[in-house]
């Protein structure tokens, strides 16, 4: 009996909900927990895993369908071998990755077609057995027909799909030689990310302010503590953490940098909830540390280290990105020296990080080498004034410098 591939649960504020990109087609062996497709939200990316063991029957929603949490997609069939289809293939179409080796001496046998590919080269008017395979042993992939329909200019392989079924991913244009153009759909959560900076924009006063600090108390203190650091947490000590302490001792100095605004009302918060943006392959999303006032120095790394690594998974939950009552984006992990950045609205505020970057800097009349980071406040300057804001800064650039301090509070 055929077992439901089912919609998770994704959150009660995630709006939209849709099919990103099948990782399995049909007549694919799948193992429990093995993930068949992406799951695109507004918010996040997540993974569809296989409920068991089997192979991967009937998909009845196709990419970019809109779904809700709960609703069948598709099947997984028991037992080791699809269910029958019309795939004019030898029974090794299916056998899994470690086959039996060829015997010398035998004549070469027909490319292997995977049953995707030979339903979807049926479909173009293509024999899927003349088709290059670029799959294992030379197995034919659907990817691989799409490929041969496009360059065939065989369209006969769109009208074919479900009216349900958004657009393809990638839409050759033909052009003149040497000047050919790709038209490539948004993501949801690249449509929102749109959305919101454009919210942003519209509906905020935006300003910027900087600041520079000396980052040479940081390294001393990592450089002294690394080893120990890692031995007993298993986790390097990072910048992150610095900095986020230092966040959460400046907001509690300027509390509108903490607010936000709700209709003619401002909301204070007692409670520091911050943002931490993180670039994936589908976007920049930002997971919350609830109550990062309370964490250690261990928890935030640890925490966020988690957030990086389920990023790049697509295992980060929609419920983690909700929320937040600041943010803090890095954006010299990527070399950026300075830069901008947006707000993630509603909040009032978002602090840029930037590249380390030895420079030349006068200390007590004299003329030296330090590593200095160039820090970027941005923030809503309808709730937050510029002496507040460059306050802020400014308690940031103490407790860097002095690290101490964040540990005595003072």
């Amino acid at each position: 009996m055929a077992t439901e591939l089912t919609v998770p649960s994704v959150g009660e504020s995630v709006s939209e909900v849709e099919i990103g990109e099948w990782l399995k087609g049909e007549g694919d062996p799948v193992r429990k927990d093995e993930a068949v497709a992406v799951i695109e939200t507004d918010k996040a990316t997540m993974e569809l895993f296989a409920p068991t063991d089997g192979v991967l029957g009937k998909l009845l929603k196709p990419k970019g369908a809109k779904v809700s949490a709960g609703e069948v997609v598709g099947y997984v069939e028991p037992g080791g071998a699809p269910a029958p289809a019309k795939v004019e293939t030898p029974a090794p179409v299916i056998a899994p990755k470690a086959a039996k080796p060829k015997p010398e001496g035998t004549a070469q046998p027909e490319p292997r077609v995977m049953p995707a590919a030979a339903r979807a080269a049926a479909q173009a008017g293509l024999k899927a057995g003349e088709i290059p395979g670029t799959g294992p042993g030379g197995r034919v992939l659907k990817e691989d027909v799409q490929r041969a329909a496009a360059q065939a200019a065989q369209p006969a392989v769109v009208p074919s799909l479900p009216e349900t079924q958004a657009a393809p991913a990638v839409k050759p244009v033909t052009t003149a030689a040497g000047r050919e153009e790709e038209v490539v759909a948004m993501s949801l959560i690249r449509r929102k990310i749109a959305e919101r900076l454009l919210q942003a924009q519209n509906t905020m006063a935006l300003l910027t302010t900087f600041n520079e600090v000396d980052m040479s108390g940081v390294l001393a203190l990592r450089g002294q503590f690394q080893d120990k650091f890692l031995e007993r947490y298993q986790i390097k000590l990072g910048f992150m953490s610095f900095f986020v302490k230092a966040v959460v001792e400046a907001l509690k100095d300027t509390p509108a940098l903490n607010a936000e605004i709700r209709g003619t009302d401002i909301v204070y918060r007692n409670y520091f909830d911050i943002g931490i943006a993180i670039g994936g392959g589908r976007g920049l999303v930002v997971p919350v540390l609830r109550h990062a006032e309370r964490l250690s120095f261990a928890e935030i790394e640890q925490a966020i280290a988690d957030f990086g690594k389920r990023v790049k998974e697509n295992r980060i939950k929609p419920d983690e990105l909700a929320g937040g009552t600041f943010t803090i984006t890095n954006g010299g992990v990527y070399g950026s020296l300075l830069s901008t950045p947006l707000i993630n609205a509603p909040q009032s505020g978002v602090l840029g990080m930037h590249a380390i970057q030895d420079r030349p800097v006068a200390v007590n009349g004299q003329v030296v080498i330090r590593p200095m980071m160039y820090l970027a406040l941005t923030y809503d300057h309808r709730i937050v004034d510029g002496r507040e804001a460059v306050t802020f800064l400014r308690r940031i650039k103490d407790l860097v410098e002095n690290p101490a301090r964040m540990l005595l509070e003072v």
